[in-house]
């Protein structure tokens, strides 16, 4: 799997599509960002909707997501519509938004 990198002193405006790859942000992104997994790091800001397989945030986000395993870590701050099979926060996390989690194995 690709893995990219937007860093701390990075401002990116517009969106990011990884079809096979990971996306780490330590930076800023305003714009939708598509990737197999999504990492936004503490210190880092996304702006936009997140779809991925895999979202952990342990910075700040405000959107909307959907994926399949949501990771809120103690440090994130969340201001969201989720839309995930599991999700798993940390005490501490922030999250204020709607929260639709439909459970694994409900698929096909």
């Amino acid at each position: 799997m690709v893995n990219s990198v937007i860093e701390e002193d990075v401002t990116v405006e517009g969106n990011i599509t990884s079809s096979k790859g990971s996306v780490e942000v330590r930076g800023r992104v305003v714009g939708d960002l598509s990737a197999q997994a999504v990492t936004v790091h503490e210190g880092g800001t996304v702006d936009g909707a997140l779809t991925a397989q895999s979202v952990t945030v342990e910075g700040t986000y405000s959107g909307k997501i959907q994926c399949e395993d949501l990771r809120l870590a103690a440090s994130s701050q969340v201001q969201a519509d989720v839309s995930a099979q599991s999700m798993a926060t940390e005490s501490g996390a922030q999250l204020q938004g709607n929260i639709r989690i439909s459970g694994k194995g409900t698929g096909a």
